[in-house]
Order: C-alpha cells, then sequence, then structure tokens
C-alpha cells in the first residue's frame, strides 16, 4: 500500500459563515455559525496524481468546476465548525491518497477443485434422497 503525502495550506480553503439550518432556539435566525468551505482542486497545490483521483472521485461534495464544497453545522460555534470543515476535507484528500496495488489473479488448486466438486455430489445426493418414496 502507497500513501502520497500531501499538504493542504488554510490559503487554499475558501470560508463563509451561514446560518445553520435546524432547532436552535432564538439565536438561529441572527448567528452565522455554520460554515461553508470552498476548495478548488485544479489551483490546489496538492500534487497531480490526487488532483486526478479527487476529479474522479464522484463525490457529490464536488462540483463540475472542481470545487469541494463543504456544509460544516454540527457545532454550535462557527470555530468549531470551521475546524470541523478542514477535518472533513483532509478525509476526504487523504481517502484517494492511499493506492492499494491492484489484485493478482490466481486460480484455485487442483485439491480444492476436487474437494468443492465431492462436497456438491454429496450433497446433491442428500437431496436427492429427500424425494417421495416409492413403493
Amino acid at each position: 500500500m502507497l500513501t502520497i503525502r500531501f499538504n493542504i495550506p488554510e490559503a487554499e480553503m475558501e470560508f463563509s459563515a451561514i446560518r445553520a439550518q435546524g432547532s436552535g432556539g432564538q439565536n438561529v435566525n441572527k448567528v452565522s455559525s455554520a460554515v461553508h468551505l470552498r476548495f478548488d482542486i485544479t489551483a490546489s497545490s496538492l500534487p497531480l496524481p490526487l488532483k486526478e483521483r479527487l476529479l474522479a472521485l464522484g463525490d457529490q461534495r464536488i462540483n463540475k468546476e472542481g470545487v469541494v464544497v463543504i456544509k460544516a453545522q454540527q457545532y454550535r460555534s462557527q470555530e468549531q465548525n470551521r475546524a470541523d470543515g478542514i477535518l472533513r476535507l483532509f478525509e476526504l484528500v487523504e481517502s484517494v491518497a492511499t493506492v492499494t496495488a491492484p489484485r493478482k489473479a490466481t486460480r484455485p488448486t487442483k485439491g480444492s477443485q476436487t474437494r468443492r466438486l465431492d462436497s456438491k455430489n454429496k450433497r446433491g445426493s442428500i437431496k436427492a434422497l429427500r424425494g417421495k418414496v416409492n413403493d
């Protein structure tokens, strides 16, 4: 397994504060505690293989222009939501940073093939004995 190292400077992320959805009492309509994090993949300093994998990911948070939009509104404070958005962006990029080795196709051994066929025959004969008895 190969992992590509990456670093995302905070200057490449764009934050905008918005009002959070859901219940929050009297504060919900006057405090902008949710955060929209926007990250342009094509203009970022990420390595080229990571950019290609992110754009090919097909995630709903990545729009057609190649911009990741993450809405963080889990916490009541804007700072916590901002940190949560950054963490979720890192998790998204990290998910494509690890490259698994391709699987090598193997053939079943002769012994395993015969054991499988023997067990199928035995099972079939057991099931054949379950039928009606003729006099």
